[in-house]
């Protein structure tokens, strides 16, 4: 009976949690992974990170756990956790539970595990109850495992969290400090593959001084901190700026802060790349440059003044060489890459042109620039486009999913607990996919507070 339940709290713990994606077997996609495991923060780096969650999350009991990373060999191949009891737990002073796990994720998620179904806490944001520690027992006292232990595996390799907007509906501005929280959260809910946005504009800005545009060029480009997620994506430009260079300075000083912890986890953080969106002085700096002025997303009293963005031509050889040097620039500024990037083009923009050979060249581009910049790069992509516009119909949808080389983009398919598109797409035409729940991660609990999971339920 009893490990007939354990059994049960796994399966539950692993769909919830670890998102329901379809594990593909892709060369690209293998090959990955292992640069993943080749290139993860050493293993000591990421124990000292997850007991430094732990001395903020439970201080008082900072010697009652032992943490230890554990080889993929141990888990039959595949991410894992194992909880035991640690076997000097009744001596004074002695850890009392062991939690070991193949990456510092790992080991935090069975934190997360031990504590919730063996001492009935609860940590989730503030909004969903925060975190309520008080029924964990005192030091000496804490709960023993079964005999032979636990041991969860992840399901699929890859559990993401966030999307494009989330910077700007909830993280505006946060400081490290809230940054620090949340990076633990996202480790004890075994996140580890989050986005990572904060400070670009600062890299934007570098990348395109270097083609020649001026700061007023990039003031009117940036929308203010609030509005960032859509001057991102072409949607406005301008809006509740200019930013300041303070600003600009502070957020890149946070995003390696941000990213510096996330590695030390053993996560794998999410960099943007360039999907086209140019300033409207590129007319004025590159006179030749071939450029389409999208339509009105955003007017304030029908005036256009932030609507209208500009998206340069694919077939232009300014696409690949911004979006190489926004990547470079990346890599050099962070010093390392998780050689995912995302990106968005046509996020609830209609293209300029319905025709598939135009779509799949500004694929190709979009991909051709990160690929320039990482030999090794992958192309995370929302589908929220593919759910919003009825533009998006089967031929033009292929021409953009198979733009790049199966393997080489991953699909978020958001909204997929209401709207699957995987459903009607025949699984993405073949295109890696995650299966993706924006009512969970921060999408309408941090923003709008927490919407009915009935419909959720219901498919699970």
């Amino acid at each position: 009976m009893a490990k007939a339940m354990w059994l049960l709290l796994s399966l539950l713990f692993s769909f919830i949690i670890f998102s329901a994606a379809k594990e593909f077997q892709s060369p690209h996609l293998s090959r990955l992974y292992e640069i993943h495991d080749r290139e993860r923060s050493p293993a000591p780096v990421q124990e000292t990170a997850v007991h430094g969650l732990l001395m903020r999350l439970l201080p008082s009991h900072a010697s009652s756990f032992q943490f230890r990373i554990i080889s993929k060999e141990k888990c039959n191949g595949k991410l894992c956790f194992i909880i035991r009891n640690h076997p000097s737990a009744n001596q004074d002073a002695s850890p009392e539970i062991i939690i070991e796990g193949v990456t510092g994720v790992e080991i935090s998620a069975g934190l997360h595990w031990y504590l919730k179904y063996f001492c009935s806490a609860h940590i989730s944001w503030e909004k969903t109850g925060g975190v309520q520690l008080d029924t964990v027992p005192k030091p000496g006292s804490l709960p023993p495992v079964p005999h032979d232990g636990i041991f969860v595996q992840r399901p699929i390799q890859w559990s993401y969290y966030q999307n494009a907007v989330t910077s700007s509906y909830s993280f505006s501005w946060w400081d490290w400090k809230r940054w620090e929280k949340e990076i633990d959260w996202m480790a004890l809910q075994g996140i580890n593959l989050p986005l990572a946005f904060t400070g670009q504009e600062a890299i934007w800005q570098k990348v395109f001084q270097r083609f020649n545009f001026s700061t007023s060029d990039l003031d009117d480009f940036f929308g203010g901190p609030a509005f960032l997620a859509w001057s991102r994506m072409n949607n406005l430009h301008g809006w509740g700026g200019p930013l300041p260079q303070t600003w600009l300075n502070n957020q890149l000083v946070l995003q390696k802060k941000i990213l510096a912890r996330m590695h030390d986890f053993g996560m794998t953080p999410v960099l943007p790349a360039f999907s086209g969106n140019v300033p409207a002085a590129i007319k004025s700096r590159f006179p030749n440059a071939r450029v389409t002025q999208l339509g009105n997303w955003f007017s304030v009293n029908s005036n256009t003044r932030w609507c209208c963005t500009y998206l340069l031509d694919p077939t232009d050889p300014l696409f690949v060489d911004i979006g190489k040097s926004f990547i470079e620039q990346q890599i050099k500024e962070y010093g390392r890459s998780s050689h995912i990037y995302n990106c968005d083009t046509f996020d609830e923009n209609t293209p300029p042109s319905d025709n598939p050979h135009y779509i799949s060249s500004l694929g190709a581009a979009i991909y051709e620039g990160m690929q320039s910049g990482d030999s090794t790069a992958v192309w995370l992509m929302q589908g929220w486009l593919f759910s919003y516009d009825p533009f998006w119909q089967p031929p033009q949808m292929k021409a953009l999913l198979h733009s790049v080389p199966i393997g080489r983009m991953v699909v978020l398919d958001l909204y997929a607990e209401v709207k699957p598109i995987w459903a009607t797409s025949n699984h993405f035409y073949g295109v890696p996919y995650i299966w993706k729940v924006p009512i969970i991660p921060s999408f309408f609990v941090l923003s709008f507070g927490l919407k009915s999971l009935a419909p959720l339920n219901s498919r699970i």
